[in-house]
């Protein structure tokens, strides 16, 4: 068996004669086998990736039609089925709706409950120069009577002159037989000589409203909206509203021939 002679250190080769091999570049076996490595790595991973996208290309190819008109190598979209369409296409517009005509028939008033005011529309045609007496609703047996120079409710009918509102056309004023108005004051109803003021044609005009009983008249103050004649203790004095039954039966009025 060769003895095989012990390799001196290389790094020192001076020492036993011997030299280094320099005719080969240092490392270059190791360089051919990672060159051959990376080279069959990279074979390896181009032959995975060809494998496994082989089946979506087979896929892509079977369902596309064989008479498609897109050429290839252009990116083609699929046509909307009739129900994407359908969903996609504009709302239809709606269809006019035809207003129903009014009726032309006038609606009828009606009757003011015990708890509303009294209607502010003139139940009764504007007055011309005649006389009339006025009788209680919820004393039929008696009407408005001077007594002295204040008015109650009496057995024996006064006339009086029914006229134009002085401070108001549309509404009533009242006149007595020796040319005297009457008038509220301090809210009692009295007769008075007409002295020409505002104040005067005022206190002295009444404005008819709708009463709660069937055929009357309520007599709103024009200075004093909200207060109206009624009797109380059968004196005539203007009072507020009120919506109790005995109020409305006081405030109603009938004007008579």
């Amino acid at each position: 068996m060769p003895h095989n002679k012990s390799r001196p250190p290389q790094d020192r080769p001076w020492e036993s004669g011997w030299a280094p091999d320099t005719s080969r570049t240092p490392g270059t076996r190791r360089l051919w086998l990672a060159g051959a490595l990376a080279l069959a790595t990279i074979a390896a991973c181009v032959t995975a990736i060809a494998v496994t996208r082989r089946p979506a290309d087979d896929l892509s190819h079977s369902a596309t039609p064989s008479n498609s008109a897109s050429p290839p190598g252009l990116i083609s979209f699929a046509s909307p089925s009739a129900s994407t369409a359908h969903s996609t296409s504009p709302a239809a517009e709606p269809t006019p709706r035809t207003s129903t005509p009014r009726s032309t028939r006038t609606p009828t008033r009606a009757e003011p409950s015990a708890t509303a005011e009294p209607s502010t529309a003139s139940p009764a045609p504007k007055p011309t120069t005649t006389w009339r007496s006025v009788r209680s609703v919820n004393y039929p047996d008696r009407h408005w009577q001077m007594s002295g120079d204040r008015v109650v409710l009496g057995s024996n009918p006064s006339a009086f002159k029914l006229l134009k509102g002085l401070a108001k056309p549309s509404c009533y004023s009242f006149a007595t037989a020796d040319g005297t108005y009457l008038r509220h004051r301090d809210f009692a109803l009295r007769a008075e000589r007409n002295d020409g003021s505002h104040l005067f044609a005022q206190d002295a005009t009444f404005c008819p409203r709708t009463a709660s009983h069937p055929g009357g008249i309520m007599l709103e103050s024009v200075n004093y909206p909200g207060r109206y004649l009624r009797h109380k203790n059968f004196q005539l004095r203007l009072d507020p509203y009120q919506s109790s039954g005995l109020y409305l039966a006081d405030s109603a009025f009938r004007l008579e021939n």
